[in-house]
Order: C-alpha cells, then sequence, then structure tokens
C-alpha cells in the first residue's frame, strides 16, 4: 500500500488543507504525554503508527510540528499554534460521536421479523438479543415465525432471516451465513430398523416429510428425488415438528445440522447433504432498508455474524 494522500480543499492556498483525524489524535497525545511510548499507549497502537501518523502530518504542513530530543517530544512554534485548533476538532469530533450514539439510542419502535421457530429459540438462548436492547433500548422485535417465505413487499414482515434461494430482485440483502442440512434419526429407530449406509438403501426406510402445504421446500423436492418410494409415516407443517417426529422413532428426517445435531436423542445418519446447502440471508425491501428502525436490526445482523454463525449454521 502506498503512503496516503493529504486531502486537501479546492480552495486557495492561503486556506487550510482537511487532514485526517487520526493523525490530529497523535499530534495532541504527543503533546500531552511527551513521547512516542505514552502516546502509543494512550492511543492503543504501536510508537512506529505514532511516528509514522507525525511524519505524514508533517509531510502534509510541509513544516516540523514537534522536536525529537533524547528525553521525548517538544512542540515547534507550529505545533504550539496548531494545539489549541486541534483541540478543539477533537471536541467537535467528540460531539459527533456522542450525537451519533444518542440518535441510536432513541430510535424506537417495533422490527416485525421472520425465520424459523428453532432459530427465535436459539437466538433468544444467546447474549444477541440483549446487545441488541442494550443499543437500542427502544426498539422492539417481534418474532413472526413461520416456515413459509412470508411477502415482504406486501407488508406481512419487515425482515426476514431466510435461508434458500431468493430470486426476488426487488429485495436487499445480505449472506450472514450457511445453511446445513443432514439426515436425522434416533437411537431406537436405529436399533429397529437399522442404520442406512448410503443414499441407496433410503427407500427401505420409514420417513417423516413435510405438509404438503410445503411441497415446494427443497427438503420435500430432495426426499422426492432420492427416495420417490419412500414410506412417508409422518408429515409436519413445520421443521421443528420434524424434529418431534424424529425423537418420537417415528423414522429418518431431514434436518438443520443446528437443530438435530442440538438433541441429544437424535443420531446425525447421512450429510451434510450437499443438494441441501444454501445460505442465510437477512433481507427486507430497499424501502424499508432505509428507515432508522430496520436499519438497525439490518446492520446489527450483518456485524454480528460471527456470532450469529453458530445459531443458523451450528
Amino acid at each position: 500500500m502506498g503512503p496516503r494522500k493529504c486531502r486537501v480543499n479546492l480552495v486557495p492556498e492561503s486556506e487550510a488543507n482537511v487532514y485526517d483525524w487520526n493523525d490530529l489524535k497523535v499530534l495532541l497525545a504527543v503533546a500531552r504525554h511527551g513521547s512516542s511510548t505514552a502516546a502509543a499507549k494512550a492511543l492503543g497502537v504501536n510508537q512506529s503508527t505514532v511516528q509514522r501518523r507525525l511524519v505524514e502530518l508533517e509531510r502534509c504542513f510541509k513544516r516540523p510540528l514537534v522536536q525529537r530530543l533524547s528525553t521525548g517530544y517538544r512542540l515547534t512554534t507550529l505545533g504550539e499554534q496548531l494545539l489549541p485548533l486541534a483541540e478543539r476538532v477533537e471536541l467537535a469530533a467528540l460531539a459527533l460521536a456522542h450525537e451519533v450514539e444518542r440518535q441510536a439510542r432513541d430510535v424506537s419502535g417495533v422490527v416485525r421479523v421472520t425465520c424459523p421457530e428453532p432459530i427465535v429459540h436459539k437466538l433468544a438462548a444467546s447474549s444477541l438479543l440483549g446487545r441488541f436492547h442494550a443499543r437500542y433500548p427502544h426498539l422492539k422485535i417481534e418474532f413472526v415465525m413461520s416456515d413459509r417465505y412470508l411477502d415482504l413487499k406486501q407488508g406481512e414482515v419487515d425482515v426476514a432471516l431466510r435461508s434458500g434461494d431468493t430470486e426476488d430482485a426487488a429485495l436487499v440483502g445480505r449472506k450472514i451465513g450457511d445453511s446445513l442440512w443432514a439426515v436425522y434419526a434416533s437411537a431406537a429407530y436405529l436399533a429397529r430398523m437399522g442404520r442406512p449406509e448410503r443414499v441407496e438403501d433410503f427407500g427401505r426406510h420409514d420417513w417423516v416429510g413435510l405438509h404438503e402445504s410445503l411441497g415446494q421446500h427443497r427438503a420435500a423436492l430432495w426426499l422426492k428425488q432420492v427416495a420417490p418410494g419412500a414410506h412417508i409415516v409422518a408429515r409436519n407443517n413445520s421443521v421443528l415438528g420434524l424434529a418431534y417426529s424424529a425423537k418420537a422413532g417415528l423414522g429418518l428426517a431431514p434436518l438443520p445440522t443446528p437443530l438435530g445435531d442440538a438433541e441429544p436423542e437424535l443420531v446425525r445418519v447421512l450429510g451434510p447433504i450437499p443438494e441441501l446447502t444454501r445460505i442465510w440471508r437477512v433481507l427486507t425491501t430497499p424501502e424499508l432498508r432505509r428507515t432508522p428502525r430496520v436499519a438497525a436490526f439490518f446492520d446489527f445482523m450483518v456485524e454480528e455474524m460471527e456470532a450469529l454463525r453458530p445459531i443458523i449454521t451450528g
């Protein structure tokens, strides 16, 4: 990476240039602490960063700002003259930061979020929602739990945490993780019926499937493809229902790995299944994305991707 360039206003040379505030912070720290070592400690950076930014600031001003002595640093006459101006910039920057924080805390209202029921349970058991409410105490989240895709454009919800294909170009979204699925069964079922070793064995087993209303769900379509003659012993209108039926020993069930792996009664039989792998997204409409309440939740989810990964991917 090459040296940073001074950012200069397009004004007559008699007027001041605009400099990086980070460099001015270094000048203030050196003036207050007297050495690059102490300034680096106060700023939470290394000593070489302090020295480099001082050099950059002096290069932009084309005049020395500090005298480098064996006992430390001392401001030059120009540095002394600029010091009160730099302090005013510091106060203005702090005031700006405080105002942004105040406005963030004043965001209020309700954000209606749709996602599958197991994800809500895992979010509630994590510290994510607590951190969100600490940042936005006047903003409430209302979960609308559904295994079908609710219509964001029709106003059914404000935000969706959704896995699978998203072909609607009218929505805006960000990837927040991967959705992995595998095949599970209870230990009791496997003891009774044996364990399938490969996909070709699936047709000889009992299955727990999704209700016809979810016939286009990727798990339902996959099962029809790999085991068209599979014996479906129970149908459920939710993925959580699949897990309950599998735990009861009714048959094999395709499940998201965070859900299946978290159930001690279930055994992962096969997978993850590549054909069922999709990505998780946070989605909303372009109009809602610009509203403060939705933007706050949307940006928070993107910011917390690392914390979300074990919840949605396992």
